[in-house]
């Protein structure tokens, strides 16, 4: 999986609408140090909410953790909704924040608004409909 970024200027456009959302500032900053690569801004905000360092295998927490938010995510009408009004109305800092709240509140992960900030930050870089597809498990071949 290559690894999905935000340019400095997309950054920048996403801070000032959460200016007046603290638990989005860290992982602001973080995104800027890590050159807009989600992946592993939202490894390093996991590390630090959880005391739990990724572990080492073909896998990474970004993927498997995209994996989980699809099964939460793709079918919740809710969240679609809230999602398609910011869409009709990027900007709107309102319903940036409640998107992140929302992700926050719907997950069974563990995951602080900060996290939640990159996870949405992901989707509307690729959009709700790509991720979903993307992120579909592959069902295993059979055996001829």
């Amino acid at each position: 999986m290559n690894p999905i970024l935000l340019n400095f200027t997309e950054i920048d456009e996403m801070q000032a609408i959460l200016h007046d959302y603290p638990p989005a500032d860290e992982a602001m900053e973080l995104l800027k140090k890590h050159n807009g690569r989600l992946d592993t801004t939202f490894e390093q905000l996991w590390t630090q909410a959880n005391g739990i360092e990724p572990l080492e295998t073909q896998k990474s927490l970004w993927q498997v953790t995209l994996k989980v938010m699809r099964d939460e995510l793709c079918g919740h009408e809710g969240f679609r909704a809230i999602l398609n009004e910011y869409l009709k109305n990027p900007g709107n800092a309102a319903l940036l924040t409640t998107l992140v709240v929302t992700l926050s509140g719907i997950t069974t992960l563990p995951i602080n608004p900060g996290i939640a900030t990159i996870i949405i930050l992901y989707i509307l870089k690729v959009g709700l409909g790509i991720f979903c597809e993307y992120t579909e498990p592959t069902s295993p071949t059979s055996a001829s």
